[in-house]
């Protein structure tokens, strides 16, 4: 069964067989609901209740040409029963309703009309204090678990080390920088070349593919937190692993950085997650600056609001920190 953009007597029968609709449900609406990079997600409208279905594919949503583990959705539901035990981290997350494991779909409480923190890339929202004390919290609590059995997500893991570790850095890798801004092909063709760095970078990519002891999100970016009306929600751990908590503060501290935060902001960050977790610093600054660098010059461009000279002076910075003894 694939889910489609377009509602099809199928999709309405598939619903109804599942005991997702009832017979004296009148289905209202069915529609895309968000820009989620991995997965399909849609937001199922009745007369008297809502619901949101998703579906992984065997690729990637937004880039169909590149294939991605279909049971990528089994992790994510590991994800949310593992951490269902923790009453603070759930809840952050949505209910899950159902898991239909044959057809990788998964149906989750709908938590309303939300926005995530994209906007943050271009200035059009801010995060405040109190939204990232609320957010460390949430890291904190989560990087406390230590679930013995959790899936390895070994292929989403692969999958993740090419295009963080390994794809931006091959000198032709079939994606023109240019077409994202005209002069970033030229940018990045120093680091392409940068045999120092890329050494070092392999070194981070291996650890990061090792299997760590603390559970994390994964993919821990303004496009996973939502925010629904006075609260904040943190969805999408398809990309969860046991790792170095080091990784998911890494990826958070990072797109402060692409989105020009102050350095104040990202001090305050590192402080409140300290207060309850210790953490390596320099291993903190190899992911902070692999992230960076691979959303400089990878595929998974961001909308961002830098000039190209701002953009290659957070190259420089995100090139110290990893060649830095």
């Amino acid at each position: 069964m694939i889910l489609t953009e377009e509602l099809n007597r199928e999709t309405e029968v598939y619903f109804r067989e599942k005991g997702w609709l009832k017979a004296e449900n009148e289905l209202l609406g069915y529609a895309k609901a968000g820009e989620g990079n991995m997965n399909f997600v849609a937001r199922v409208k009745t007369d008297s209740f809502s619901f949101i279905v998703k579906q992984s594919r065997a690729y990637v949503e937004k880039y169909k040409q590149v294939p991605a583990p279909i049971e990528r959705i089994e992790v994510e539901h590991a994800f949310y029963e593992a951490t269902s035990q923790s009453e603070l981290i759930s809840d952050f997350s949505p209910e899950i309703l159902d898991f239909d494991k044959d057809n990788h779909v998964m149906v989750m409480e709908d938590l309303g009309e939300g926005t995530d923190f994209l906007g943050l890339y271009s200035g059009k929202i801010a995060v405040t204090k109190e939204e990232i004390v609320v957010l460390i919290k949430y890291m904190t609590a989560l990087h406390g678990l230590k679930p013995s059995d959790f899936p390895d997500n070994a292929d989403m893991k692969t999958l993740n080390h090419e295009h963080i570790f390994n794809y931006p850095y091959l000198e032709e890798n079939g994606f023109d920088l240019n077409s994202v801004e005209e002069g970033l092909q030229e940018l990045a063709m120093p680091l392409k070349q940068n045999e120092a760095l890329k050494a070092k970078i392999k070194e981070i990519g291996d650890r990061y593919l090792a299997k760590g002891k603390t559970l994390l999100h994964g993919d821990f970016y303004p496009g996973s937190w939502l925010k629904v009306e006075d609260s904040l929600k943190v969805i999408d751990p398809e990309f969860a692993f046991m790792g170095d908590p080091e990784f998911d503060l890494g990826v958070m501290l990072a797109h402060f950085k692409l989105a020009g935060l102050s350095q104040e902001l990202i001090d305050f960050t590192k402080s409140q997650y300290k207060k309850e977790r210790s953490f390596d610093e320099k291993l903190l600054n190899e992911y902070i600056a692999v992230e960076i660098l691979r959303r400089l010059i990878g595929l998974a461009q961001l909308p961002l609001g830098l000039n190209l000279d701002q953009k290659q002076a957070l190259a420089y910075e995100a090139t110290e920190l990893i060649l830095s003894k």
